[in-house]
């Protein structure tokens, strides 16, 4: 079984799970797990799906993930397409093995997942604790493709924990669809995962939620030196009026403050965030104060969307600007994100750091800045290394 993965961290563990549970599988089937976080993610997918098809005419072609969660007709009406699993089945040895055409249910199941004990070709280990989605942002269709906040047990997130160390991960990433929302409580499972597997070197989080960041999340960073210093946050806008249409819960202050608070406690710190452009009634002042955001809070990896009707929710029903002012706009943050990307890797220079090998002599940094090694280094290894320059969008040491 081969399986072709769009989309987030999580999907990215659904398929290890759906490789280990599809062990005895024929070799001809394809798994293709779909995102549906845009329309270009879903356009993407769609064209893969035929590209497939059609380069492996003789394949049983299974279609999966968010997309097909949301609209299963359509890819059940795909000529390429021999079967649509939902995000739920798709975790189901009985549905995955099976012989359905369609089996997509309710997403709001019980949520639970079996223990998987290898990441082919990596050296990070993805661990889902959470599932679905509680809040009401206006753009986004997670709660309809994940279904409500569910999370891991906690006893379930300490034996995944344990399995992949077992197989000699040397570092975990925390994720899920709101992984700060955890229903047991973000600090206390990375709490109970520290003392309680303490050979966990490297530990990292998926997207961070803002407005569920507070002091005691700051305690956790400054406590344990495994949290790496890099924080992928869920920002979105850097105007208090969008993000008030937007739902979201967390205003520009907000930012700000939490990126003086985590700097505080740990001064080498670096800050990812997800940025919309051109939002539904969105101007150039409310965009320039993005801009200004990004800057002050000093955000260098940017994760860059332009903004994309999703039918369902309530901003797609706001007056719309044009594709084109989108599109320039989502240009402009790239280039300010790239220029700080740029900046930050050239004040590293000279500096010792320690890199996570992951493959051809190269690997990550703790604030995850890509470096480029001039000497071999086994994979899966954590190594001190000398910044000596930058080469494009990587340090060499």
């Amino acid at each position: 079984m081969k399986i072709v993965t769009f989309g987030c961290r999580m999907n990215t563990f659904e398929s290890a799970v759906m490789a280990r549970l599809g062990h005895d599988v024929p070799d001809n089937v394809i798994v293709v797990n779909t995102c549906a976080v845009t329309h270009e993610a879903e356009r993407q997918c769609g064209q893969t799906i035929r590209k497939l098809k059609r380069e492996n005419p003789d394949s049983v072609l299974v279609v999966t993930g968010c997309a097909a969660q949301l609209d299963p007709m359509k890819y059940a009406k795909m000529p390429e397409v021999d079967r649509v699993l939902g995000n739920h089945e798709k975790l189901d040895k009985d549905f995955l093995c099976g012989v359905q055409k369609q089996v997509v249910g309710d997403i709001n199941q019980q949520f639970d997942l079996p223990i998987v004990a290898d990441f082919e070709g990596r050296t990070r280990a993805f661990l889902q604790i959470q599932q679905g989605c509680s809040h009401h942002c206006t753009f986004c269709i997670v709660r309809l493709a994940r279904g409500k906040n569910q999370g891991l047990s906690p006893d379930r997130v300490i034996e995944q924990a344990k399995a992949f160390i077992r197989d000699c991960f040397h570092e975990i990433v925390l994720t899920g669809a709101d992984v700060a929302s955890y229903p047991y409580g973000l600090c206390m499972i990375t709490e109970r995962l520290l003392n309680e597997v303490p050979e966990i070197q490297r530990l990292r989080f998926g997207s961070l939620d803002p407005a569920a960041l507070g002091d005691d999340f700051i305690a956790l960073v400054q406590k344990h030196p495994q949290i790496m210093p890099h924080f992928h946050l869920s920002v979105q806008s850097g105007d208090d009026t969008v993000l008030r249409l937007m739902g979201r819960r967390h205003r520009r202050g907000d930012i700000l403050n939490l990126a003086q608070k985590l700097r505080a406690v740990r001064p080498e710190t670096v800050l990812g965030a997800d940025f919309i452009a051109g939002f539904p009634t969105e101007t150039d002042e409310q965009f320039q104060n993005t801009l200004d955001l990004i800057e002050k809070a000093h955000i260098t990896h940017l994760h860059v969307f332009p903004y994309s009707e999703r039918p369902g929710t309530p901003a797609a029903k706001f007056k719309q600007l044009p594709v084109t002012v989108r599109k320039e706009r989502a240009q402009k943050l790239r280039i300010l994100g790239d220029k700080l990307y740029q900046n930050l890797l050239h004040s590293m220079v000279g500096m010792k750091v320690n890199v996570l090998v992951e493959s051809d002599k190269k690997g990550w940094t703790e604030n995850y800045l890509h470096v480029i090694l001039t000497s071999d280094v086994p994979v899966g290894q954590i190594v001190p290394v000398v910044i000596k320059g930058v080469q494009n969008h990587a340090l060499v040491g």
